[in-house]
């Protein structure tokens, strides 16, 4: 993979978790209190960052046989969870997720709640929840860093990629003070969970010892053909949905002469 390649897809990943992320500390921050949402955020960023710091460098002894064939396991298993969503929502067996519905949740589950001050932190319930929603999802950007930095030896460059895609989305949220509602989050998901699988498919066959046909040229053959099988799939789901929601008139019966 080249690095540009591996920049552009952590980014793409990462800035999928971001926007959820997102929305769950701008939900604490306008529905509590600012300061104690953002605390919170910025501990369990630390948090990752430690994560990341301390197995960057153990992921990047094993050997690269035995390394690709275990991320590349992984990746299959997690890019196809996230194909599997997108498929399922574009072709209307699944709700599209609604960041301005989740926000609006958000705000209103933060009011209701009991204030509670623990030391330095005014809002206990804001510092929580803002934790743990960017702890949760940076911990799936944990992993993506991890695995695509250490199986290309360059865990500081897809560590960059990520930062940059946090930042990004962090930045426009902050500056508009509302969920992201306009970002296509079901479009990127299937790009990146596509990337994901095709990856997954590629490292773990190299892992097991394949040679694929041109090396990493392959990929340009590799990462189509699961996207057109995807979509395939989304045409095949959506026709049977139309099919459910409405179903063929029923006959009358016959009437019998006799």
């Amino acid at each position: 993979m080249s690095p540009l390649a591996l920049v552009v897809t952590v980014f793409l990943a990462c800035a999928v978790e971001a926007v959820e992320a997102v929305t769950i500390v701008l939900a604490a921050g306008t529905g509590r209190h600012w300061p104690s949402a953002l605390k919170g955020a910025g501990a369990a960023l630390i948090g990752l960052v430690v994560v990341v710091g301390a197995l960057g460098p153990a992921v990047a002894q094993i050997p690269l046989g035995a390394l690709r064939s275990v991320v590349g396991s992984l990746l299959l298993v997690f890019g196809l969870q996230w194909l599997r969503k997108a498929v399922l929502r574009a072709s209307g067996w699944k709700a599209q997720r609604d960041e301005t519905t989740a926000f609006a949740a958000g705000v209103a589950a933060a009011r209701e709640a009991p204030q509670a001050r623990r030391g330095a932190v005014r809002d206990w319930y804001a510092f929580t929840v803002a934790f743990k929603g960017v702890a949760l999802e940076g911990l799936e950007v944990a992993f993506i860093v991890v695995t695509f930095g250490g199986s290309q030896h360059d865990v500081p460059l897809a560590a960059a990629a990520a930062a940059a895609a946090v930042a990004v989305v962090a930045g426009v949220g902050l500056a508009v003070r509302a969920p992201l509602a306009r970002v296509p989050e079901n479009t990127l998901k299937f790009a990146v969970g596509t990337l994901l699988t095709s990856f997954g498919l590629f490292w773990a066959a190299e892992g097991a010892r394949v040679s694929w046909p041109g090396s990493d040229a392959a990929l340009l053959v590799l990462v189509p053909a699961v996207a057109l099988l995807a979509l395939a799939y989304t045409r095949i789901l959506r026709l049977a949905a139309v099919r459910a929601a409405d179903p063929p008139p029923a006959t009358a019966p016959k009437e019998v002469h006799r």
